[in-house]
Order: C-alpha cells, then structure tokens, then sequence
C-alpha cells in the first residue's frame, strides 16, 4: 500500500470529531491493505513503530529531517519504509548513529513534503489523529463485517491489535479461535471516572469497592515454573522484577492470570510515591527497592478461564489463592459504605477507589461502566509561561500550554517569579483554541517558530490528579494529567467574567504544590 493512503487517512481522521467518520476512515485503509502489511501499517497509524524503541530520538528525527530534501512525487510504500526501520533496529556499535542518520535521510529524501511531515510525527510518537486502539478496533470490524463484540474479544485476547489486523484481514472466521492463552499478555480491562462513590454505585448496582493504588499496572502469567510478568502496555519486564516471580512462584496453583497493580512501599507499609516506582520499573534487579505486588482479578485458574464469570466468583479464586497478596475492598451497594471505604483509602497514601460491578465479566475495549474510578481531583490557579503551536487538527492554533506556579520567596529563581510545572493541551475546546491564537501573542516575548514565550500574567485554573518529582523542572515537581477547566481572565470563553478574573499574583505556589508530594 503507498504511505500516501496513511497520509491521507491521517489527516481525514484529524479533521473530524465524529468517532462514526474516523471509523470509516481506517475501514477504508484496512480493506485495501495486504495481512502482511497490517503490524507495519498500525504501528504507523498509531504512531508506536512495530520495531519499539530503536534509537529514533527527537533530535535525531528532526536533524535528519533539516538534511533532507522533499521528493517531488508519492513513491514510497508502507514496505518501503518499514524495511528501513528494520534496517535501522539492526544497527549497533560503533558507527551506528551515523548509520542510522543516514539510512533516515536516504528514506526523507523518498518522501513529498506531506509524507515527510507524517514520517516526523510517526517516528516521534506526535500523530495525535485520534486513531486510537478503539477507533481501529471499530474499523476493522466494519472492514471484515464481523460483530465489534468478536473484534474486541480477539484484539482482547491476543494482546495485539496489529496482529489481530492482520489475522482477520487473512481469515476472518479465525477471529472465533482467538483464545487465551498463559504466558501470552491479555489487553487489560479499564475504567470510566465518576465524581463520587454515589454516582458511580448508580452506574454499577452492588459492586466491589476497591483502595485505587498509585502503582503500576500488572499483569501475572504463570505456567508450572515459568512465570511472565507484563506492563499495561503489554511489555514484558520479567528479568527486573525477581520479587513479583518470587510471589507468582509461591501460589498454590499450577497455572494462573492475575491482573493487578504493584508499588514499593515505605517502612511501615504505606505506599512510596508514583515516581518511586516508575524508576523501579526502570532499573536492573535490586533487592534494596522492592515492589510489592497487589492483585485484583484472576483471569485464568488451573487450566479454566475466568474472563466470563462474574467479578464475585474471579474474586472468591483470588481471596483462595492469593489472600495476602489482595487489594483491600468491600462488596456494597451503600454509598455511605463506599465513601468511608474512599476515606480510608486516602488516609493511607492511595489515590481513591475503584468500583465494579460484581456481576461484570472481564472485557477490554472502550472504557465501560462496569469499572468506575473515583478519586479527588486538586485545581490550582496557575500561569500561562508559553504556548507551542498545534498540530493535526490543531494545525493553526495555539495551542499546548506551559504552565508556571509562582514563587513569592524566590526559592527556585527570582522572587516573585514564576517555576515551570508542567504543560497540557486537555481540556482545551475549539473555542478555548480559538480565543488563545487571537489573545496569546498579545503577551508573547520570544517566538521560535515552535512555541511562543509569554509574560507571566494569564491565570488559568488547572485541574490535576497530583503531583511528581521530577528533575525536568527547577521546582522538583510535575503536574500529573493537568487538564484545564477555565481561564480567570475576563474575557475567556467560560472564565464567568470579572469576578472570575484573577491576578498572577494571585496564582498559586510552587510550595503549595510540593506540598502535594508529603500528603
């Protein structure tokens, strides 16, 4: 297939909202690609390269980007360029950067100026299309005419969209085979969000109230001795996590899938900072930072699935055989029940609650109302330092925001300044994008072509799940899913006019924030 349909689709998916025309977008491409082409072609799609991680850098992509002149005619296949990536995931030791430069330059230099721009953003994980898994998992059941039901429990299943893609593009019908399988990462099951325990007890009727850990998701194979241990994202970190093959290795069983959360705990058992564990997760084995694994669901027991009983009988297996090892909960309909339960959760360290249905059966897919989360949600008033112009569709506007926390003593700069915190492009509506291009370069200082420095005087109220330490910002810490809810500047769609205008004087504290990281 040419890249230039990928191109196309891409920027066809960028240019609509409706879920119904981005999902006859990717049936179109899919009914015309070869099963062969289906990995390469939705690692592209998806902007997360069928070769994973091969040195392929922001700096590297831009720089050979800037040596490349465009073609001037469409020539390069989907094949094409992922055998230069093969090529490129090949290449080590000395000499390889400037292989690797220039094997991407020659595949530049094949490329027109739209495809070139596509290339960037695919290879730099930028697409931002809005062609997510749940997009094309709709596409290709509309591509091949099967039920959504069948696509999604295959996708389920397999661990691999892209492979399920080129399964059904070769057999259709093979999609019923689709089994689980020990050993072999299953797509987890997520949640939706509710403002409260009552809201979402209204969703699930009688449900488990689980404590929400601040960890990393986990997902346990085991199969006699050989055990697996894979990441939300299916990636198997096995080799640096010796204490979670020591727990699956204990169990009193012979087979097991057990999904669920860990995080490394503090001296008297209450939970690390997220942080903590995600540089855990990065480093070699080491006995002197240890994760603690926390499970939830048992999927497979002893040679019988469990995907397709109820949560009440996957948890009465997991209380049987993995007790000590449980994520703290309550079966309830009350609220009341179900708020003390969120109370004592948050006393601990953990972020809020998960409730689910005990009735559910374990499906992955659009996130359902079978698994609700519920867990506070911080805003803070904090000042807009910048802002990068968008892409996609938002290709015209301002758009990405960097957000700064005021520093009244001069802690971490001048004071009375301003420390940068982190930077968010959610919650923005097209108004909001509208009203920013127009306003922002009003306050602009310095324009690179690529974001626009601003005086620090626009307030904007953020809303955040929390905070991180980071070593990214002069203040030590990172938002956590900022998100923006309104402008406090008179004038900005939704700011509620002069009484919700607000000084950047008035914006909260870096300190206020570092708070975050003891509570």
């Amino acid at each position: 297939m040419p890249l230039a349909r990928l191109v196309d689709a891409a920027a066809a998916l960028a240019a609509t909202r409706s879920r119904t025309a981005k999902t006859e977008v990717v049936a179109s491409v899919l009914r015309d690609l070869r099963p062969d082409e289906a990995e390469a072609a939705v690692g592209l799609l998806l902007g997360r390269l069928r070769q994973g991680s091969i040195g392929l850098g922001y700096r590297t992509v831009l720089a050979a980007r800037k040596s490349a002149a465009p073609a001037d005619t469409a020539a390069l296949t989907i094949g094409d360029v992922d055998s230069v990536l093969d090529e490129i995931a090949g290449l080590g030791g000395s000499g390889s950067t400037g292989a690797r430069n220039t094997a991407l330059v020659e595949l530049f230099g094949q490329a027109t100026a739209t495809e070139l721009d596509y290339l960037v953003r695919a290879f730099t994980g930028e697409m931002r299309t809005g062609a997510l898994e749940g997009v094309l998992t709709d596409g290709l059941a509309r591509a091949v005419d099967l039920p959504l039901t069948e696509v999604r429990r295959a996708v389920m299943l397999s661990g691999s969209l892209a492979g399920t893609v080129g399964l059904a593009l070769e057999s259709p019908e093979s999609l019923a085979d689709v089994g689980l399988a020990v050993l072999t990462p299953v797509q987890p099951m997520l949640a939706s969000t509710a403002a409260d325990v009552g809201a979402a007890l209204a969703v699930t009727g009688e449900a488990s109230v689980e404590h929400k850990l601040d960890g990393a998701r986990i997902q346990v194979h085991r199969s006699g001795s050989d055990v697996r241990v894979f990441t939300r994202s299916l990636a198997d970190i096995t080799p640096r996590v010796p204490e979670i093959v020591e727990v699956a290795l204990s169990l009193p069983v012979d087979s097991v899938i057990l999904d669920g959360e860990t995080l490394m705990l503090d001296d008297d058992g209450g939970p690390r900072p997220f942080q903590d564990t995600m540089s855990r997760f990065g480093a070699d084995q080491s006995r002197e930072q240890v994760l603690a694994p926390r499970f939830f669901d048992a999927l497979h027991l002893d040679g019988e699935d469990l995907i397709d009983r109820p949560l009440s009988e996957r948890l009465a297996v997991l209380e049987r055989i993995a007790p000590a090892y449980r994520i703290a909960g309550e079966v309830t309909t009350d609220p009341v029940v179900a708020e003390r339960i969120s109370r004592e959760a948050l006393a601990v360290g953990h972020e809020g609650v998960m409730i689910k249905a005990v009735d559910s059966t374990y499906a992955a897919g659009r996130r359902g109302k079978h698994w609700v989360k519920v867990k506070p949600v911080h805003t803070y008033d904090l000042v807009v330092l910048g802002v990068e112009r968008g892409s996609g569709r938002r290709q015209g506007w301002l758009s990405n925001l960097h957000l700064g926390a005021r520093d009244p003593e001069g802690e971490f700069g001048p004071a009375g300044g301003f420390v940068m915190v982190g930077k968010t492009f959610k919650g923005l509506t097209d108004e909001l994008l509208q009203w920013q291009t127009e306003t922002f370069p009003d306050y602009g200082v310095d324009d690179n072509g690529w974001a626009l420095m601003m005086r620090p005087e626009i307030v904007v109220e953020i809303a955040i799940d929390g905070v991180q330490r980071s070593s990214r910002y002069p203040g030590g810490v990172a938002l956590r899913f900022a998100r923006v809810k309104r402008y406090r500047v008179d004038g900005a769609p939704g700011s509620g006019g002069p009484a919700g205008s607000k000084r950047a004087a008035e914006a909260d504290t870096i300190q206020t924030l570092r708070a975050l990281l003891r509570t």
